[in-house]
């Protein structure tokens, strides 16, 4: 047994309870969908996924995944009027359409369906998965305040100042919200107990910070040179990275 091998119990996987995973599901996402927070067809894309985490991990991870957008959304509202009067703010008011929703969320529901099989490591899927997660909010934390309240952005491969709200820009206000939002996230998923150890959430949380500055270096690097490359696949590499690393070092770590 070791630190990350003790996963909470997971629903069984019956037909009955994905039937009951969906039910639950479209049922919540037709309440939400006044909510400012997603597209119409964002919504629909929520309700896919979370009945794929509901099934596969239960409401621990359903849960998680629900208070990540809350939180994310949160952020992505502060200084918005500052934000869109300067252009930097996100289209659509704020709200997120299905290419945001699976930029954010295709890693971790691969994972979480990964856990479903008899004899999956489940402890260390549920590791990549928060460490996705983790991620995404730390590059959500750190790209929003950043923007808004960053003095000075710097462009990550060479430290040159440049205009906020340039890909691969950083700065020292945007790199503490994003440890922030990472810790954050981590804290509720041990919380959940979807992770299951102090010592995972350290990892999860120093994980969520890695990939964030690497998917700045992504920015800066490769996606002005890929056309193809847009903000929404940076943002699944993001949470690749994250969840690979997150599994690796657990791997390695005594």
């Amino acid at each position: 047994m070791t630190w990350w091998t003790a996963p909470p119990p997971l629903p069984p996987q019956t037909v009955a309870a994905w039937l009951l995973a969906l039910g639950l599901n479209g049922l919540l996402i037709t309440l939400a969908q006044r909510l400012p927070l997603l597209t119409r067809a964002g919504w629909v894309h929520a309700g896919i996924l979370g009945t794929v985490l509901w099934g596969s991990l239960g409401w621990r991870g359903w849960l998680a995944v629900v208070l990540y957008l809350a939180l994310g959304s949160l952020v992505t509202r502060m200084g918005f009027q500052r934000k869109q009067a300067a252009g930097l703010a996100e289209a659509r008011g704020g709200r997120r359409g299905p290419e945001n929703v699976w930029g954010s969320a295709a890693t971790g529901a691969g994972l979480a369906l990964l856990c479903t099989p008899p004899g999956a490591p489940v402890g260390l899927l549920l590791l990549g998965f928060g460490a996705s997660f983790a991620a995404k909010l730390a590059d959500t934390c750190g790209s929003e305040i950043g923007k808004r309240w960053g003095r000075t952005t710097v462009l990550i491969t060479s430290l040159r100042p440049v205009p906020p709200g340039t890909e691969g820009a950083i700065s020292l206000e945007g790199s503490l919200a994003s440890l922030v939002g990472s810790g954050t996230m981590a804290l509720l998923l041990l919380g959940l107990g979807v992770l299951s150890s102090a010592a995972a959430w350290w990892l999860v949380t120093l994980v969520g910070l890695v990939a964030t500055l690497l998917e700045s270096l992504i920015g800066a690097t490769l996606q002005p040179r890929l056309a193809w490359l847009s903000n929404e696949l940076v943002n699944g590499l993001q949470t690749l990275i994250a969840a690979l690393l997150a599994i690796a070092l657990a791997l390695l770590l005594p």
